[in-house]
């Protein structure tokens, strides 16, 4: 029974081991128990942070904190610019760039090709058209060009195009369903179409982003796509929004739908605008990197297991003693529980002061850099006390049987060493 008297006793007994034993095994323990922490927290940490990694890129770079697009009806935001006037005058927003959207194609050496009856080079995109200075500002666009230079307010006939979408850069055609244009660079001449509107336009610079809106799209400015699509009325097809530090962008949401901007347009937060998929990844990444971890505390469980049970052994003659003295079994298993809880928490101690003094900062300062995402590392801190107070249970319970076991035998064996 856990009496007081007994967890008194078993405090004392574990304390007197723990100094008496020896310091390579109790250093190489929590040792074990530094790693099976890391193990739990960083393995899931960093497959959830590739998605996360996605998702930072889409927020900062191209979808902001609250985005208002155009209703599955139509093609654009009615009323554009009122929503546009009211935005400005709201003190949370830090920035906004509000686009013309619509799907085209572009076509490139169109010029050269001696026989109509080919393929025309040509792939579908997104065309956008973009304030320069609004849009740089949202999402600093210019500092993802490569080659070439950024658009201004009066580029008429230019634009950004997507490094994905020219073969230089897409290594044969990394993205299913594009088929990129070749001998195409800065000052080069390609032709974009815009449902019936062709028009001949020349390349000033190259984007490369690891995020598909930016790396398959082309961008020209706003006035000039306006006037493409004929459009006197202003209403374009999204409008992103940053908001000030500190502003919740839910409640930010919340207010724009009370002041009757979700009758004529959608509004979302950026979470509400990441695609389902995308969360299915993350979760999936989640369980993958649990499963994995979960062998780490395995072999933790088995190593204590192993450490307390020599210990265990090679004291049970003195184990043996005690009960013939009249200290209680129960007195003698909280010690050795104590020990095991003592190896879990001070290796989970050092890894929390490892994980949050150096790895998550380091991560976050030196994204890891994956193909299609700048990896972080993602330690929620409730997630991580869950994972430590697993580590200790796990701990307790490998530390409780083989105490178990070598406390229930007849104190006259453990005394003469019978079996």
């Amino acid at each position: 029974m856990f009496s007081p008297l007994n967890i008194r006793v078993g405090f004392y007994l574990a304390l007197r081991q723990l100094k008496r034993s020896s310091k390579w095994t109790t250093g190489l323990t929590v040792f074990v128990m530094l790693l099976t922490f890391l193990n739990l927290v960083v393995i899931t940490g960093v497959l959830v942070g590739l998605v996360e990694g996605i998702n930072e890129s889409y927020r900062t770079q191209f979808i902001g904190d609250v985005v208002i697009s155009s209703l599955d009806t139509k093609s654009y935001v009615d009323h554009s610019p009122e929503i546009l006037s009211f935005l400005h005058t709201l003190p949370q927003v830090s920035a906004i760039s509000p686009r013309y959207v619509r799907g085209g194609s572009v076509e490139a050496n169109y010029k050269t090709r001696t026989n109509q009856n080919e393929k025309a080079e040509s792939s579908g995109t997104q065309i956008y058209g973009i304030n320069p200075l609004a849009e740089d500002a949202l999402t600093g666009m210019s500092h993802h060009i490569i080659e070439g230079d950024y658009l201004a307010p009066g580029d008429y006939d230019q634009i950004l195009i997507g490094d994905e979408l020219l073969a230089k850069y897409s290594f044969g055609g990394s993205i299913p369903g594009l088929t990129p244009l070749t001998n195409v660079g800065p000052g080069s001449t390609v032709r974009i179409t815009i449902g019936s509107i062709t028009r001949e336009v020349k390349i000033k610079g190259i984007l490369k982003s690891k995020l598909s809106e930016l790396s398959t799209s082309i961008f020209m400015v706003d006035t000039q796509m306006s006037t493409l699509l004929g459009d006197n009325s202003y209403n374009v097809g999204e409008i992103a929004i940053r908001l000030k530090p500190g502003t919740d962008a839910a409640t930010f949401r919340d207010l724009l739908l009370r002041s009757g901007v979700g009758e004529s347009a959608k509004v979302q937060t950026f979470a509400d605008s990441i695609p389902n998929g995308v969360a299915d990844i993350k979760n999936t990444f989640a369980l993958l990197g649990n499963g994995i971890s979960s062998i780490g505390l395995i072999v933790a469980s088995i190593t204590i297991f192993i450490v307390i049970f020599i210990n265990a052994f090679t004291r049970r003659k003195f184990i043996g003693i005690l009960k013939g003295i009249g200290v209680s079994g129960t007195a003698i298993e909280i010690s050795y529980i104590l020990q095991a809880f003592f190896y879990a928490v001070i290796g989970s101690g050092i890894g929390l002061l490892i994980l949050y003094g150096f790895l998550v900062p380091f991560f976050a300062a030196h994204p890891i850099d994956f193909p299609f995402s700048d990896g972080i590392l993602v330690a929620p801190v409730m997630d991580t006390m869950v994972r430590v107070a697993l580590l200790s249970f796990a701990t307790v319970i490998a530390g409780y049987i083989p105490a178990r076991m070598i406390v229930k035998k007849n104190a006259l064996d453990s005394i003469l060493g019978r079996n």
